[in-house]
């Protein structure tokens, strides 16, 4: 199959590379980009776990090829922290209200955040769970996860305390 061109930036950098036109975005994103953060669970959209934003939406990145990227902006759980390596605020609130166990759905529930915290900055307990709906969690339970959220939303640049 004869490879084709793809540019687009991920978490804010310029990528130019030749790919095969049925490389999905996760493939592309964990294993010839090595951002390993996107994790690949059921490869059928059901858990979540391969979460990126694509143009500030959150997407399964297991059902999107990686064409449909073509001159858009990727952010995986990477380009969330600062390039000093200090997490984001959301990461942060994630860690302090102890949302995080296994760590597997972390990445898909945090995008899944950040896109709806970007579009609703102050969401509601129920505009929370629905936006994380499409991540499964087998280990938290959700409600610190929701908690996490909803302290990020009050955030007001204030380092959470763990």
């Amino acid at each position: 199959m004869k490879k084709v061109g793809l540019a687009f930036k991920v978490n804010g950098k310029a990528v130019d590379l030749e790919i095969h036109p049925d490389t999905m975005l996760v493939d592309l994103l964990r294993d010839r980009l090595r951002l390993t953060g996107t994790k690949e669970g059921c490869r059928e959209g059901e858990c979540g776990a391969c979460t990126v934003l694509l143009d500030g939406l959150a997407v399964n990145s297991c059902l999107i090829p990686a064409l449909k990227a073509q001159g858009k902006s990727v952010v995986t759980i990477e380009g969330l922290a600062k390039a000093e390596g200090q997490l984001d605020s959301l990461q942060q609130h994630f860690v302090a209200a102890g949302a995080v166990q296994c760590g597997f759905c972390t990445p898909g529930m945090i995008l899944n955040a950040k896109s709806l915290l970007d579009r609703i900055p102050d969401p509601d307990d129920k505009e929370i769970r629905i936006a994380i709906s499409g991540v499964l969690c087998r280990c938290t339970g959700y409600q610190k996860i929701v908690e996490a959220v909803k302290a990020a939303s009050h955030d007001k640049g204030q380092t959470p305390q763990g």
